[in-house]
């Protein structure tokens, strides 16, 4: 005859029941939180396939930011390299959402050894590009630590999200490389008179607009006689005429300075 099993018994089975899921915990826990295995090989690879069109093919900088240095303005450290790279930055990155956690791991590691790399000096004198700066009247369109215009593109950190190449033909053909989300469009009003700004806001109604004056201003469409999307075309004139070849120089060497630092 079988003896019943005892109240204390069925109490120590009840207690292995419950601490033997517990003690597998922390073990889930430390596979869903470990970070992704890199390849700094496929990462190599997978930059050169997907990034270098903006970056540079060695990561050299071309319409996005110079990768040869030690910390990135935007990723001072692994966790935000990865985070930057899978997410991207609104508006002028996109993020990489078709790699996979191994992959932005792996382009990760690459970019980081990228900063072991010398950033290659930038000629000309950043004092006299200053100079030229304020003489040519560039502040009348641009901002630099809030001194200036907003109508065209903040400065502050216009080196550490450009190139030196980028930003010398950025001066001479500012139509050569439009951001994605710009767009200048001209209005013509009940009145006749013709207004040109940057779009901000659109809808079916209505659309919202900043103009040369820095001025916020918002029409009904229907209120408008004509409405033309200036696709690929820059409020910016081209400055190659109007430099010579050394305030160009200078000017290109005082942009590549402005790291968003004071």
């Amino acid at each position: 005859m079988t003896t019943p099993p005892s109240l204390c018994h069925i109490r120590s089975i009840l207690w292995l029941w419950w601490i033997f899921p517990l003690i597998g915990i922390p073990c889930a826990f430390a596979q869903t939180t470990a970070e992704p295995a890199s390849d700094p090989a496929l990462g190599k690879r997978l930059f050169e396939s997907q990034c270098a069109v903006c970056h540079g093919e060695t990561g050299e900088g071309s319409r996005g930011p110079n990768l040869h240095r030690p910390t990135l303005n935007q990723a001072p450290d692994d966790a935000a390299l990865r985070k930057v790279i899978a997410n991207g930055i609104a508006p002028e990155m996109p993020g990489a959402w078709q790699l996979t956690p191994h992959e932005v791991a792996s382009v990760a590691a690459f970019v980081k050894s990228l900063g072991a790399m010398p950033e290659a000096p930038v000629a000309g004198d950043p004092s006299r590009g200053e100079h030229v700066y304020l003489a040519k009247g560039c502040a009348g369109c641009h901002m630099i630590r809030g001194q200036g215009s907003g109508f065209g593109p903040e400065l502050t950190d216009i080196g550490a999200r450009r190139s030196a190449a980028h930003l010398r033909e950025s001066i001479v053909a500012p139509e050569a490389a439009i951001p994605e989300d710009f767009l200048l469009v001209e209005l013509v009003l009940a009145n006749g008179s013709t207004i040109r700004g940057i779009r901000l806001n659109e809808d079916p109604f209505s659309i919202q607009i900043k103009d040369s004056k820095s001025e916020f201003r918002s029409y009904r469409k229907s209120d408008l006689r004509e409405l033309q999307k200036l696709r690929g075309k820059s409020p910016m004139p081209s400055y190659e005429r109007t430099l010579t070849p050394e305030e160009l120089t200078d000017l290109t060497a005082y942009l590549s300075t402005l790291r968003g630092k004071s």
